[in-house]
Order: structure tokens, then C-alpha cells, then sequence
């Protein structure tokens, strides 16, 4: 039983709390009663119309030192407008029997103090005696009020970061984040928002690995918010357009030193990092991304920075929860996305001290950029340049072929269509169960060939003679090698399973392997497919049902279609991000370039990605050719064109006399790996593109397609 201590000490933490506020509907009562508008009410409390509507409907409380002044108001026009049948008091009484209290938790709870830290009005409910009914004034039926719900209420999944991993900030000073919230945020100034958004908005996500670091605050900033704050609706003049970011003598990046905070060396640009050191162990970070900045590329956002703050919001929220709180494009969240689920380091004691002390974490890429071999580096590598390397480089890219029009039978001409299917997320499925190399490379004179050790092998596959209706598994462009080439562990492995005796001459070998891409892969895998869930493309549909959901899944939620768009580009960009090559007119050829001094500059991790996912396509299309005897008429990356009798997928693909479709060949479906329908055309529309030398892979949907090779 407590203590009399213990409960005078409870009742004296209530009350030092601060101040708390009648349900929403009543806070719009008193106000309606008092003959103000909502537009006079936010003028005197110095805020927007916006904020007042949603202290009025729940979606968010105000702050101090407006929450104490609110509060002041609402008491006094409780006095003066009681409710039907209740005594002139500040608190509402019952009209006839006692009723008991009802607990009214409050939908935007005071934020953390600092970042990892939490507060009691953050976490505890709040209990207020309020009428269980209430007349309105207006002699409408009687309302029974009840505590304010909604979505943004539900308990956060941490109680550090209550609203969730970030928001979207308009001009009106209404910052909207996940499930609806709305936060009022007051600030003015760049390094106030800093402040806030550290010290009051309760943004933040816990990180995805127990070695791993939280994920920093994102805000998102609209056009109107960008000008409020002092910043340029668009970046102005050729240097800034060029260099994508603000001059240091801007007014605003001198706010920011000014208030002892400093920006990363990408400047003051869409993606915006400001930080200062950690202090006790806590990030004192926030990123910022300026949407008339052309922070979302449209290309992996599309129609997203159109949208409205609210919708903006609820895009990115769900894709921070499902992948990772954006922190630049796509492709840089992609890489961001494999540090964050394998970090560079963990804690390990120190047997000399018994300190605790950061150490290598087993299985990561470590914290130290990596040469690559010269054969898996690019032409302008200074590992190329200052070695004087000749012996040529690896290859190993996404499909580009066509078939010789002179291959075509005159049964295939004959067919009316052309029908394309694209693999889901080739390239993430190509990731799953990938052994690469995680320590440096090793040169090695005529070693025997292991399929189980990744690198880059020096081997002669000219002689490989394989059917000219199919493309060469060895080559992009799916022609036969003409001698001696590097090539990925994938590549040669898959020669050796066609049944063809490999000699290498040569091999940059890793000693130390591991699937280093594998919880890159889960992660990403399970976001592809809820989000195409909520879409309406479950998988427990039958092929028929996957391609009629397929047809009008974007036009089911706009939202969530961009989301879809986003998570593929997340993969496509990542790999292409473990190779970036150098950017900028100023680049010589022989210098370092920035990239070079992340762990993440892999080159040897992409090659070893879409090897695979070319073995993958080859393995396929052979046994397409060997079920139903039919040869593509062009790939290009994850899609393949094919002659067909029928307008759908199901008038060529293998099933058996059950129905289900053959393992081998390419099957229907939402998951990764699995195909869809990506367009359809007539054959002579087809035989006239591979004619002029065209690929009909890349039109087959109807328009220009631009080439993914995963970059």
C-alpha cells in the first residue's frame, strides 16, 4: 500500500504538470458561445486559422506559452457560458447525478525535452472532469462527449519520437506528419525550426539495428514554408542551379554558424543536413529537404510534390516506417538503407581497460573506404590511372539485346502480338542470398575456379556455343565473347552449369565473404509487397486476378503508387550508388572524388548484383525456349518481349495440366522475381522497331523508356 509520502508526492507532480485543456468539441463550444470567430481567436493567440481548427479538432495542442493562454481564455468564457443546466464555474458540472471522470488524453502531447528523452506529458494520460452529456445552447439534441480520438493518438511505437519520423512544413506554420497529426510549429528562422524539431516535435525514428544509430528528424519544407524561413522559393542564378546549393554568404546558412550550427559538406542544398556534435551520447541532428528545391525527383516520387502537406506527409511516412526516413534521393536512401541494417560498428569491451569501446561489427563493410581491384574499378579509378592498368575491366550490366530480325520464323511472324513481362524488382531479388566480398582483394595467377568465392575471374567463354535465338548470358548486349574477358563469380558459375569446362587466367579473389545485402533484401522485400497489398495485389490472387489488380493498382491510391515508385527506385538507385562515378565539370581524371571515401563505393557489390540478375533473366529465357519453344525478341534489363497468339501473358506461359504454372520459366506475381504484364503491341509493330536497330523492350508500354540499368 503506498505511502502517505508517496501519494502527497503523486498529487504534487500532478500539479506542477502543465495546464490541460477541455475536450476538443468543448473548446469550440465556449468559443462559438463567446460569438468569436476562429480567424479573430488565432490572431489574438498569434498563431493561424489552421492551428485554432485543429486545437478545435483534436489533431494538435498547442504549445507554451499559447497552451497557458488558451487555457486562461477557455476558463473565463467557462464562466461565462456554462453548459445547459451547469452552475457558472470554470469546471462543468453535472446537470443532475454525479458522473465519473472520463480521461480526455490529449492528441498532441507535450514533446521530449531533448532527442532520447522522454517526458511524463508525453506518455501519461490526462484526466479531466468533464459532463458526460452536454445540450448545446442551440437547442440541438444533446452530444455525448467523449474523449478526442483519433489515429495520431495511438501510442507510438517509441515513446521518444510520438509523431513519428518526420513532417512536412507549411507556410501557415502547420507542420503535418503521420496518421494526421498536425503540429504547430512557431518557428521563424531556420535555426529555430532546428530547435524545435529537436526540442518539441517529437520527430524521430528508433534505428533498424541495435548497433545502429536512430534515425535523424526529417523536415520537409514547401514552397510557402521555404520563403518564411528566409530561403528562396528556387535556387536563383546559374552557380547556384549548377552546384544545387545556397552560397556561403547567404543570409541563411550565416544564421545557421551564427547559432553554432554547421551543415554538411553537400552545403545548404534540397537535402539539407544541419548538426551540431553529439552531447551525451545524443544526435543533436535534423535534416531538411526543400520541395520546390526539387527535393523528390519525379522520376521516383511521382506526383508527389504536388500533393498536398498532409498527403506529402503521409507518402514519406509510410515509406520511412516501411524503408528508411528519407535522407536524400532515393538512391542515397538505398545506401543509406544498408549501413543503417548492417552497422560499421558495436561496442566491444576492451580486455586491457574492461572499457567499452567501438569495434568492427562482423558481417558490415567496416568504416574504411576499400580499393577495388583494377578490373572492377572505372577507367578514370586512381587505382587504374596511377597503376597504368590495361588489362580491361569488368562488364557486367543489365541486358540490352535484340534478335536478328534474319532469326525470326515465319510462325513467330505470323502472330499478332507482342506481348512484354518485367520482373518485379529484378535486381533486389538477384540481392537475396548474395555472398560478396567483405574484405580486400587478392590477386591470383591461373587458379582453379570456386563458384563459392566471390571476385572477378579472368576467363575465355568465346567458345561457348549457345542457341542465336537467345542472347548470350556473357555480355550485355548478348553477343558472343570473341576472347579472354573479366568477369563476376556468377557469370563463370553459370557456364560451368550450362556444362562447359572454365580455365581462369586470372582472378582478384576476396577471402572473406558474406550475404551482406540479405536484411537489405527482407526489408525492402516486405515493403514491395504490403505496399502493392494496400494497392489491392495480394498474393494469394490467381494469375488472372494478379493482372486484372495490376491494371488499375495505381489508380487505387495515388499515395501509396508513389510509395510503390519510390521503393523501387530505392533499390535500382542503391545499386547503382555502389558505383556513383565522378560528378561536376571540375573532376580530373586521376583524382579521388567524394564518393571514393564511403565503405559503401562497391563496385565489385553491383557487379556481383547484376551478374546474377542476368543469370537469373538467361535461366529463364532458356527454359521458356525448352517448355514451349518460343525465343524472345528483345530484353532489355528486367524486361522481355515475346511473339504471342493472345493480348495476355497466360496465351504463351508454361502451366501444367493442373493449372499452376512451371517452375523455371518466368511466373506471375507480386513478389520480387515473379512477373507482370508490362505492355502489349502488335508484332508488326515489334518487327518494325528491331528493323531499325530499336529495342522493343524499351517502348513496349508506350512511350520513351528510359534505360534502367540500375544507376
Amino acid at each position: 500500500m503506498a505511502t502517505e509520502e508517496e501519494l502527497f508526492a503523486s498529487v504534487d507532480a500532478l500539479l506542477e504538470e502543465e495546464p490541460h485543456l477541455p475536450p476538443p468539441p468543448e473548446r469550440a463550444r465556449l468559443r462559438e458561445a463567446a460569438g468569436i470567430t476562429q480567424a479573430r481567436l488565432a490572431a489574438a493567440m498569434k498563431t493561424s486559422t489552421q492551428s485554432v481548427k485543429n486545437w478545435e479538432n483534436g489533431r494538435s495542442e498547442p504549445k507554451e506559452p499559447r497552451l497557458s493562454a488558451y487555457r486562461r481564455l477557455l476558463d473565463g468564457w467557462a464562466t461565462k457560458h456554462p453548459a445547459h443546466g451547469a452552475p457558472a464555474t470554470s469546471v462543468p458540472a453535472p446537470a443532475t447525478a454525479p458522473q465519473p471522470e472520463v480521461p480526455a488524453t490529449p492528441i498532441g502531447p507535450a514533446a521530449p525535452e531533448a532527442p532520447g528523452t522522454e517526458t511524463a506529458a508525453a506518455t501519461a494520460p490526462v484526466v479531466a472532469a468533464v459532463p458526460a452529456v452536454v445540450e448545446p445552447p442551440t437547442g440541438r439534441p444533446a452530444v455525448e462527449w467523449r474523449p478526442a480520438t483519433s489515429k495520431a493518438a495511438a501510442p507510438a511505437a517509441d515513446p521518444r519520437f510520438p509523431h513519428g519520423p518526420l513532417a512536412v512544413l507549411d507556410g501557415d506554420g502547420c507542420a503535418y506528419g503521420a496518421d494526421g497529426i498536425v503540429l504547430d510549429c512557431p518557428a521563424r528562422t531556420v535555426p529555430e525550426l532546428v530547435e524545435w524539431t529537436l526540442k518539441e516535435s517529437g520527430l524521430g525514428a528508433p534505428k533498424l539495428h541495435r548497433n545502429g544509430k536512430d534515425s535523424d528528424p526529417l523536415i520537409v519544407l514547401t514552397a510557402a514554408a521555404a520563403v518564411k524561413l528566409g530561403l528562396p522559393e528556387r535556387l536563383e542564378g546559374h552557380e547556384q542551379r549548377r552546384s544545387l546549393r545556397l552560397p556561403a554568404d547567404h543570409p541563411v546558412v550565416k544564421q545557421v554558424a551564427k547559432a553554432k550550427w554547421q551543415l554538411t559538406q553537400r552545403g545548404f542544398g534540397p537535402w539539407a543536413r544541419i548538426y551540431r556534435k553529439a552531447q551525451a551520447g545524443q544526435r543533436q541532428c535534423v535534416q531538411l529537404a526543400v520541395l520546390s528545391w526539387d527535393a523528390l525527383d519525379e522520376r521516383s516520387w511521382p506526383g508527389v510534390a504536388d500533393m498536398e502537406p498532409a498527403d506529402i506527409a503521409r507518402v514519406l511516412s509510410v515509406y520511412a516506417t516501411r524503408v528508411i526516413t528519407p535522407r536524400g534521393s532515393t538512391a542515397v536512401s538505398g545506401l543509406e538503407l544498408m549501413t543503417a541494417l548492417r552497422p560499421p560498428t558495436r561496442a566491444v569491451q576492451d580486455r586491457a581497460t574492461g572499457n567499452w569501446v567501438s569495434g568492427y561489427n562482423p558481417g558490415s563493410l567496416g568504416t574504411d573506404p576499400m580499393d577495388p581491384a583494377p578490373p572492377e574499378a572505372t577507367a578514370e579509378h586512381p587505382v587504374v590511372i596511377n597503376s597504368g592498368w590495361t588489362g580491361g575491366f569488368l562488364n557486367e550490366e543489365a541486358y540490352q539485346w535484340v534478335r536478328d530480325v534474319d532469326l525470326l520464323s515465319d510462325e513467330e511472324c505470323t502472330l499478332p502480338h507482342a506481348v512484354g513481362l518485367d520482373l518485379n524488382t529484378a535486381f533486389l531479388a538477384a540481392a537475396a542470398r548474395l555472398v560478396v566480398g567483405l574484405s580486400a582483394p587478392d590477386h591470383f595467377h591461373a587458379p582453379a575456379f570456386n563458384p563459392k568465392i566471390p571476385g572477378s575471374w579472368l576467363v575465355d567463354l568465346s567458345h561457348i556455343e549457345l542457341d542465336p535465338r537467345l542472347p548470350s548470358p556473357f555480355t550485355p548486349d548478348g553477343t558472343r565473347p570473341t576472347g579472354p574477358a573479366w568477369y563476376q563469380t556468377h557469370t563463370v558459375a553459370y557456364a560451368q552449369e550450362l556444362g562447359y569446362n572454365v580455365h581462369p587466367l586470372e582472378a582478384y579473389l576476396r577471402r572473406e565473404s558474406g550475404a551482406y545485402l540479405d536484411p537489405w533484401h527482407d526489408r525492402l522485400k516486405t515493403a514491395y509487397v504490403d505496399t502493392l497489398a494496400d494497392l489491392g495485389v495480394t498474393k494469394d490472387m490467381d494469375d488472372r486476378q494478379f493482372l486484372a489488380a495490376m491494371e488499375c493498382h495505381k489508380q487505387t491510391d495515388p499515395a501509396m503508387a508513389a510509395v510503390l515508385a519510390a521503393i523501387k527506385a530505392t533499390v535500382k538507385g542503391g545499386v547503382g550508388k555502389l558505383r556513383e562515378r565522378p560528378q561536376g565539370k571540375s573532376y580530373k581524371q586521376g583524382e579521388r572524388w567524394p564518393a571514393l571515401e564511403r565503405p559503401t563505393w562497391r563496385p565489385d557489390i553491383r557487379a556481383a548484383v547484376i551478374s546474377k540478375a542476368r543469370v537469373n533473366m538467361h535461366r529463364k529465357l532458356s527454359n521458356m525456349a525448352r517448355m514451349t519453344g518460343l525465343f524472345p525478341l528483345a530484353v532489355l534489363s528486367d524486361c522481355v518481349v515475346y511473339p504471342s497468339p493472345g493480348e495476355s501473358p497466360l496465351d504463351f506461359l508454361p502451366y501444367a495440366a493442373s493449372g499452376k504454372p512451371q517452375p523455371g520459366g518466368f511466373r506471375l506475381g507480386p513478389t520480387p522475381g515473379l512477373a507482370k504484364l508490362e505492355g502489349v503491341q502488335t508484332m508488326l509493330w515489334a518487327v518494325g522497331l528491331m528493323e531499325q536497330g530499336l529495342n522493343p523492350a524499351r517502348h513496349i508500354k508506350g512511350g520513351d523508356a528510359v534505360l534502367d540499368e540500375g544507376e
